[in-house]
């Protein structure tokens, strides 16, 4: 998710008509089915991106898209309504001092240890394949790790599950990692990348709500990274989500946020262990 922000409702001449009442109710539905918090500044985000599905839909107008939404109670066309109003900005290596601090975290256990990582905001992969290279570093690729990677969105998670990158974006990659873990693409596929299988194998990708009451997680965490999402959840939802982010982790499990959140009001769950590096309490 990004941080991009405009003002004021959208002016008119648009090729729909927009109104407060609009934003309003698109507001509430977003809310009740993402927990996504959108604030009176987001007029002309919602106004186009919500847009194009009354365009995909065949629909002429704002409020008879929402009426057919709100009959359908679920179905694809939620989906794509939510994949609509959630933004995606992610790199390899975002933040990369959690990954320093992973790094550290891995080395002191056995190399037995069997890690089992939660990235609940995995977007287009970027972050989940971050996590896999570091554990692949300190364990090798035959290492004893898995990693879980979800996201409410399913058209990234197709694209986090292809593992294929344009060279531009992983720049950010030593050349000893960039030879390890990637296949660099060939003719047709030249200025790409693909992750090699080796790494992809201790990934599994897959479609989860946050705000829903009902993961489906059977395992229980030893790290968890939930970075930049709680930002866009009211206090309410934040202490929701939290609450059951602590019932999936191990005792002392490690949970890595993102640089502008901070949860020192859930003291009884999560202790403050270093920048943004929470330890279950």
């Amino acid at each position: 998710m990004s941080d991009d922000d405009d003002s004021g409702p959208v002016a008119q001449g648009r090729e729909f008509t927009w109104t407060n009442q609009d934003f309003t109710r698109i507001k509430a539905l977003i809310y009740k089915h993402a927990g996504i918090n959108l604030h009176d500044g987001k007029h002309a985000m919602v106004y186009s991106r919500v847009s194009r599905r009354l365009r995909e839909t065949g629909h002429s107008s704002f409020k008879a898209y929402l009426d057919a939404l709100e009959q359908q109670h679920t179905g694809p066309e939620w989906q794509e309504f939510v994949n609509a109003l959630t933004t995606n900005l992610t790199s390899f290596f975002r933040e990369n001092h959690h990954f320093i601090e992973l790094d550290k975290l891995i080395r002191s256990k056995p190399p037995t240890h069997e890690w089992k990582v939660w990235c609940s905001a995995a977007s287009t992969g970027e972050e989940p394949y971050s996590i896999a290279i570091t554990l692949a570093d300190a364990l090798g690729t035959e290492g004893r790790f898995r990693i879980f990677a979800s996201d409410i969105d399913t058209k990234v998670l197709s694209t986090a599950a292809r593992g294929v990158y344009k060279l531009d974006s992983i720049k950010g990659l030593s050349t000893a990692q960039m030879q390890k873990y990637f296949l660099k693409g060939k003719g047709a596929n030249a200025g790409y990348a693909r992750v090699k299988p080796e790494l992809q194998r201790h990934i599994e990708f897959f479609t989860l709500n946050l705000i829903q009451d009902n993961w489906a997680l059977k395992e229980q965490f030893d790290v968890v990274f939930c970075r930049n999402v709680m930002i866009y959840f009211d206090a309410t939802t934040q202490r929701q989500v939290l609450a059951r982010i602590h019932r999936v982790m191990k005792d002392q499990g490690t949970l890595f946020v993102g640089h502008a959140e901070n949860f020192s009001d859930a003291r009884t769950l999560f202790a403050l262990r270093g920048k943004t590096v929470y330890e279950k309490v």
